[in-house]
């Protein structure tokens, strides 16, 4: 099915016009037929114009350094329009602090960024280790179950709520919470309209706000809601920019780990000599956890607005240019990342990857992202527990979170 699905989005990818070529069409990720489209972009036109999409006329850049110079130009490309390609309207906008430039982005991403410092990683890898081995140790034997819903959800979003101190037994809310703030109405989801989306969003802002009043009240801790309710550049922030906060750090701390965590297994099966190679040499773990985030690339782009005209490559960007990092391309470009098509848990510079991104904006929960995978990994390599794929996966439809919502399993006992 997936080879036949590939071949068919090769075909409509080279018999479109170049002039008509609209990566952003939701459908190509759910059906993961995406990538002849970025193939011909990388190969054709690398800086490439669409003047027509759902989402307005944007740029894509599609090759690895030319994505790294817009991620790191700060000055010239803001984020403070949004970071995905969908324009929000005005009312249902919320700031926060990738939505910023210095100095207020660095003093509110430094308010929660000692959470995901080295020495709080090593506190928490423990926690994290007696989560997975809990959870693996749950699963059915000889029976096909939901990996993404066992397994990639459950660990990220017991470590999201731990991570906020929230109340354990409703952590599942920060799931669905999570999967609302990245939905839109152009994705024909149940949210059919900005309204409902911004009605249920309301109620994770009335959730948080009773927690921020506890913490406020009390001694400081090390807890996300604590840090920003004591922190200086953080305490005073009007509700949507708490709201926008929140989110960011929801979907930020979830998204990327539970859809990596899916993806390297659906990868291992697809590739068994590697799955050999990690059985044989577990000191591999870390190397394999670098090329699984690179391989699935779990949030597929980043936008910005151009605020002056630029040169990208041999094109003219003009100041108000909507302009689209697919970080899901720069990872696959192989003029930097040799056979970049191939999944290879072994290859050279396997850090070399754009998953995380560049400049102010990188990712500031990444190493907690790469602990999660590794201790998974090394759990069930510990545990020489064969999950074996038994199904197509379910892609979630959306052209910024790659990702998944089903992968049928069954561990062979």
């Amino acid at each position: 099915m997936k080879t036949l699905l590939a071949e068919r989005g090769r075909e409509n990818a080279c018999v479109i016009p170049l002039s008509d070529l609209d990566v952003s069409e939701t459908k190509r990720f759910q059906d993961d037929s995406i990538w002849p489209c970025f193939e011909r972009l990388r190969r054709e036109d690398p800086v490439h114009y669409c003047q027509d999409s759902p989402y307005g006329p944007y740029w894509s850049i599609t090759k690895y350094h030319d994505i790294i110079a817009v991620d790191t130009n700060h000055r010239v490309f803001s984020s403070e329009q949004g970071v995905t390609i969908v324009d929000l309207p005005e009312e249902h906008r919320t700031p926060s602090f990738i939505k910023m430039g210095p100095p207020k982005h660095g003093e509110q991403r430094n308010t929660v960024s000692p959470i995901v410092a080295p020495a709080t990683l090593t506190e928490l890898e423990g926690l994290i280790r007696c989560r997975v081995k809990t959870i693996l140790d749950g699963l059915p034997r000889n029976d096909t179950f939901n990996w993404v819903d066992k397994v990639s959800i459950e660990l990220t979003t017991q470590m999201l709520a731990t991570l906020f101190d929230f109340p354990f037994e409703d952590r599942r809310l920060l799931t669905y919470w999570s999967d609302v703030a990245i939905t839109t109405p152009q994705m024909g989801h149940e949210i059919d309209s900005w309204d409902k989306r911004s009605a249920i969003l309301s109620e994770c802002l009335d959730y948080f706000a009773r927690l921020w009043r506890e913490r406020i009240n009390a001694e400081p801790r090390v807890d996300l809601i604590s840090m920003m309710a004591h922190s200086p550049a953080t305490r005073n922030m009007e509700p949507r920019e708490f709201l926008g906060n929140l989110i960011l750090l929801i979907v930020g701390g979830s998204d990327t780990t539970r859809n990596s965590i899916s993806g390297g297994l659906l990868f291992m099966n697809q590739n068994p000599s590697e799955l050999r190679k990690l059985r044989d040499n577990p000191m591999l773990v870390s190397s394999a956890v670098s090329e699984i985030i690179r391989y699935q690339t779990p949030i597929a782009h980043m936008r910005r607005d151009a605020v002056a005209d630029i040169m990208i490559g041999d094109k003219q960007i003009r100041q108000g240019d909507k302009v689209v990092m697919w970080y899901i391309s720069g990872n696959r470009d192989d003029e930097v990342i040799e056979n970049a098509n191939s999944f290879v848990i072994d290859r050279k510079n396997v850090r070399q990857h754009l998953s995380f991104g560049f400049g102010i904006h990188r990712c500031v929960g990444r190493h907690l992202a790469e602990l999660q995978l590794k201790i998974l990994w090394e759990e069930m390599l510990n545990g020489r527990l064969d999950v074996k794929v038994v199904g197509e996966p379910e892609r979630v439809a959306s052209n910024f979170v790659h990702g998944y919502s089903a992968l049928p399993v069954q561990i062979v006992a």
